[in-house]
């Protein structure tokens, strides 16, 4: 899918205010695609392993919510990029792909959708009767470290994991959208892909989500312990997505500026042919207009015979 939202990098050093929008939607249209994308995304990242039946459900949670991110940069990329993730959001601004007011715009948006996901599926626990506790449910899906971790990976671990699966995922997101990558078409599938991906690895480390707007619905809606451990779940990613927007941004001014638009060639060319129809009267003025260069080309070589000695031979 193209991504013609994100202003095309041109060099990375161009500020973002300087940038032409005028085909971009408007900024509400844009922030009501990002709070429902991802609302999406955290149904289905959320809600397929806390309903999930291993014996009936083949489907693992990371690839549901890896195909879930996939569809909705599908339907809703082409209004605002896609990002459904503060950290994506995050490495666009510094990247200098989106104007910071924008940013900051487009994660209160990820909050307000992720949160309206969460309440959603805290509204269908309590529905079940089986399901007596709806917090310890979400404690099941919440991101944790240490003794909350399923194989007690300790804070350092957990840390790393996440600034590294971020990173990654940032990075993927910049060099698949870029308007320079000939399959910018395939974005959603590979952002999505490297999502599930990165789940499949997150989810024993401390269902590690690389996603602070899902992490804060499901430690909202747990017990306290999740809400006092959420501070990692927002600056490791963080941390990860400034490093890979860093990188992007140093890879795009070190690269070779794309060819100018045709409008900007079809100017120029027209500059240099008003240049030498100027040149041609000056010279049809003076009263020496240019030879035929065939001609001059003969009267050369006869020039050339009469001082070597060959003239009559």
């Amino acid at each position: 899918m193209t991504m013609p939202v994100p202003a095309s990098e041109t060099g990375g050093a161009q500020p973002p205010a300087a940038r032409d929008d005028s085909l971009r939607p408007g900024l509400v249209a844009r922030l009501s695609a990002e709070a429902l994308g991802t609302l999406f995304v955290v149904v289905a990242g959320l809600g397929v392993p806390l309903f999930t039946i291993p014996q009936s459900n083949p489907l693992s949670a990371s690839l549901a919510a890896g195909l879930a991110l996939t569809a909705a940069m599908l339907a809703f990329g082409y209004l605002s990029g896609g990002h459904f993730n503060p950290a994506v959001t995050v490495g666009n601004a510094i990247a200098g792909r989106i104007r910071l007011a924008e940013a900051a715009a487009y994660l209160g948006a990820q909050l307000v959708g992720a949160l309206l996901g969460a309440v959603a599926l805290f509204a269908v626990l309590r529905t079940v009767p089986t399901i007596s506790d709806t917090r310890a449910a979400f404690d099941t899906v919440a991101a944790g470290f240490g003794e909350h971790s399923v194989i007690q990976v300790p804070m350092a671990g957990v840390l790393l994991v996440e600034v590294l699966g971020a990173a990654l995922l940032v990075a993927v997101y910049l060099g698949s959208t870029s308007d320079r990558n000939p399959a910018r078409i395939a974005a959603p599938f590979a952002v999505g892909l490297t999502l599930a991906v990165l789940l499949q690895l997150g989810q024993a480390t401390g269902n590690v989500p690389f996603n602070p707007a899902r992490a804060t619905a499901s430690a909202v809606f747990s017990n306290a312990d999740a809400l006092g451990q959420l501070w990692l779940f927002w600056l490791a990613p963080l941390v990860g997505a400034a490093v890979a927007g860093l990188v992007f941004r140093g890879f795009a001014s070190s690269t070779a500026p794309a060819e100018a638009p045709a409008e900007v060639r079809a100017a120029a060319d027209s500059g240099l042919e008003r240049e030498e129809d100027h040149e041609l009267a000056a010279d049809e003025a003076s009263g020496s207009a240019p030879a035929d260069s065939a001609g001059g080309a003969r009267g050369a070589d006869e020039a050339r015979d009469f001082f070597d000695g060959k003239r009559g031979e």
